[in-house]
């Protein structure tokens, strides 16, 4: 394993623009939440990570660069099993990233529709302790975001760490890696819409694990615990 980007902000924070532009720039692949669903063995890779048993090795065979859950929740450990890495730390208005969780990935439907499953265990060994557990509850969460930019600035010397919001485009995110600016706009994706079909498949029932479309990661995440 060798990270050269380690992404430390939390999901909601433009991540799959930023996995999108970090490849654009060479940094690629990029270890996004996304990934999980498509590497089955990896869920229970980072259950176990969260178990305190990582094999950091393995989880990043290949991959140059991390954003997003769950990679964001062990920012400090990949930090330093990466020497010479940069840290990239994603954020935005903590009112508006509250406001997106509730809609997304801590909306009541999606986290009805997920318990009992493998994946229900990762959110709640990997993500969601980070909150206390109280995930609608918006003052904890503001203070929670705010705690962790301020704990990822105290921790990372200067010169290796980038503050970091998407609206800002391309130029310093570029001058931080140390490349040129791409002549092509900064990718720009909602992925909002996309959560809001996968809530309405599982509260449907064709996510469903005997639905024979659905990705092997993404079946595996719908298993129910052991």
């Amino acid at each position: 394993m060798s990270l050269k980007v380690v992404g430390a902000g939390f999901g909601r924070t433009g991540t799959v623009s930023l996995k999108v532009a970090l490849e654009q720039l060479g940094f690629g692949p990029t270890y996004h939440m996304s990934e999980v669903f498509q590497n089955p063995p990896h869920l229970q890779m980072w259950i176990d990570a969260a178990d305190g048993k990582p094999d950091w090795d393995k989880l990043f065979d290949g991959y140059q660069s991390s954003v997003d859950f769950p990679a964001c929740s062990f920012w400090k450990e990949l930090y330093k099993a990466n020497p010479g890495s940069k840290v990239l730390l994603s954020v935005r208005d903590p009112e508006q990233w509250f406001e997106s969780t509730q809609i997304t990935i801590a909306n009541p439907r999606f986290m009805d529709g997920i318990k009992g499953t493998k994946f229900e265990e990762l959110n709640a060994k990997a993500i969601w302790p980070q909150f206390n557990g109280k995930i609608h509850d918006r003052d904890n969460m503001v203070a929670a975001f705010k705690r962790h930019t301020e704990e990822v600035k105290a921790a990372i010397p200067a010169e290796d760490l980038l503050v970091y919001d998407v609206r800002e485009g391309w130029e310093p995110l570029c001058k931080f890696l140390g490349v040129p600016v791409p002549d092509a706009p900064f990718p720009r994706t909602n992925p909002r819409e996309e959560f809001a079909a996968i809530i309405d498949m599982i509260i449907g029932g064709t996510m469903s694990n005997d639905n024979p479309n659905l990705p092997p990661g993404v079946k595996a995440a719908l298993m129910p615990k052991a």
